[in-house]
């Protein structure tokens, strides 16, 4: 059963940086795609960014500009870099895994931005 499982999650102040990590127990390049979702209190889950087997990455208009998704050098990690964070980014970020038609999550870590 494939695992994902998040980390780096914490505190920082609006217009500062945050790394998210993302391991995963199966070579990141043999998932059909991996990705991040946020929730924020209140607000349904949301896609921020994506990256599939083959590569292609897309983010949501949100971030677009401000967060960059990639692999690792570690083969099963993805990252999320997060730049001039804002208030408003300010949620859990939960880890997707599409491994063989399976969806798989991680219990997510939350990201808290101040102003």
């Amino acid at each position: 059963q494939v695992q994902v499982m998040e980390s780096g999650g914490g505190l920082v102040q609006a217009g500062k940086s945050l790394r998210l990590y993302c391991n995963c127990t199966e070579r990141v390049a043999s998932v059909t795609r991996m990705a991040w979702y946020r929730q924020a209190a209140g607000k349904q889950r949301e896609l921020v960014a994506s990256v599939t087997s083959d590569g292609t990455t897309a983010l949501s208009d949100s971030v677009k500009g401000r967060f960059t998704i990639s692999r690792g050098n570690v083969k099963n990690t993805v990252l999320l870099y997060m730049n001039s964070l804002k208030p408003e980014d300010t949620a859990v970020y939960y880890c997707y895994g599409l491994y063989n038609g399976m969806e798989y999550w991680g219990k997510g870590t939350l990201v808290t931005v101040s102003s």
